[in-house]
Parts: C-alpha cells; sequence; structure tokens
C-alpha cells in the first residue's frame, strides 16, 4: 500500500497489538463528554461521513486525552491519522504531532484564494487521499484563511467537493484564549479573521467540553474557584 511513500510507511507501522492495549489503558478513564466525543469522532471516521468536529473546551477538560485516545485505538486498527496544531509546543503533546504549516506546507503570505503548496502526485497528497482522520489541534489561533486553504488543497487532492474532500477533522480549542494576530490590526479585523466567521464553521459540529480534569475536588476552595470561574 505505501510503495515507498515513507510518510504513509510511518503511519502504518504502529504495531497494532501495542496500541490496542494502550487504548484498552487510557479509554476507560474517559468522562462522560470525552467518551461522547470519542465515539462521535470514532463513528465518523468507521462511516467515512466527512463529519468536521470542533471539540471546544478550556485547558483541563482533557482535549489532548481525548486526541491521543483516539490516535491508540485507531492505530490500533491501522488507520491513518494525521495529527497538528498550530504551535510546535502544542504538537508536541500529540501522539505523531507536527505544526500544521510543516504537515500541510501552508504558504506563509495567505489570502482567501491560497493553497497549500505540495502537488497531487506527491507523497503528502497520497497520504491525505488514504488518511482516515485529521487532528487539528488550538486551530482558533490561526486565520480562517488557513483552515480555508487546507480544505481547498483537500478538495482537489481527494476529487471532492465536501469539506476537506470528504474527509473527517476534529479541530480543537478555546475561542476565550489567544485569537489569530493581526500586525496592528483593529478589534474588528482579528474577530473577522477568526475561524467562526469562515464558511466552513457552518459545516462544524461543536462538542463541549466542561468538567476540569485537573481540578482537585479535594480541596473544597479549589473547587469553588474553578465553579465560580
Amino acid at each position: 500500500m505505501c510503495c515507498g511513500n515513507c510518510l504513509i510507511a510511518e503511519q502504518l507501522g504502529y504495531d497494532a497489538a501495542e496500541q490496542t492495549c494502550l487504548a484498552d489503558e487510557h479509554s476507560p478513564k474517559l468522562n462522560e463528554e470525552q467518551r461522547k466525543a470519542f465515539d462521535e469522532i470514532v463513528e465518523a471516521v468507521n462511516t467515512k461521513s466527512g463529519w468536521i468536529i470542533f471539540l471546544h473546551g478550556p485547558g483541563g477538560t482533557g482535549k489532548t486525552y481525548i486526541y491521543n485516545t483516539l490516535c491508540y485505538f485507531l492505530h490500533g486498527q491501522h488507520k491513518i491519522i494525521s495529527c497538528v496544531a498550530s504551535s510546535g509546543i502544542a504538537a508536541l503533546l500529540i501522539i505523531g504531532g507536527r505544526t500544521s504549516y510543516s504537515c500541510f506546507k501552508i504558504p506563509i503570505n495567505i489570502d482567501e484564494l491560497s493553497t497549500c503548496q505540495f502537488s497531487k502526485n506527491s507523497d503528502l497528497a497520497a497520504l491525505i487521499r488514504l488518511a482516515d482522520l485529521i487532528i487539528w489541534d488550538e486551530a482558533p489561533m490561526q486565520h480562517q484563511h488557513i483552515h480555508e486553504a487546507v480544505d481547498r488543497t483537500f478538495c482537489d487532492v481527494r476529487g471532492s467537493d465536501k469539506p476537506f474532500g470528504g474527509l473527517s477533522v476534529v479541530f480543537g480549542g478555546d475561542f476565550q484564549q489567544i485569537l489569530p494576530v493581526i500586525v496592528k490590526g483593529s478589534h474588528g479585523q482579528i474577530v473577522n479573521a477568526c475561524m467562526q466567521r469562515s464558511t466552513l464553521w457552518h459545516s462544524m459540529k461543536v462538542i463541549h467540553l466542561s468538567q476540569n480534569m485537573q481540578l482537585n475536588v479535594d480541596d473544597a476552595q479549589e473547587r469553588d474557584f474553578a465553579v465560580a470561574n
């Protein structure tokens, strides 16, 4: 299947039995909200529905834990998952994570007509055609033109006019954290750069996470502070 494609070979190189064991270890620790998100994403992959899901939750609600549990589970089924994030630090927390810029060859100077800088006959294009899922963390920090450029490129590579060429994508982040940076931009320009203003937003199903898994529930003061905020 990989035909000398190192990107595909890397994705198929996981030990399925080991990954399944890790999934069995991690999945029972998902709380009710996380389990719902996990199950919906797995269903999207298994049915090849092409669902676009936005996993919304503040820090501590376990988005990264869901991503990595998904990776264990799907790698155990020999599925191909590309994990990216807006920054290198965030990417390091996800299994096989890379920055979205490096993974998808997104141009630095980008506008509403941009596309990614790889050809339809490249190894990366072959990977995108075979991929089962894209996980994209800290997505709200990036300009909507970035997501649209990837969407435009995936549609071309996969020969489909569905969002992201019919490939299921899980975005994650918190809109109450950092928004896209617009140099000397006004408040209106920053808001208009957000992915919520993109035409892609209407194609997304939003799943909310609210339970803070880092909270020490035995500490009444800490618990009350978290609830109040």
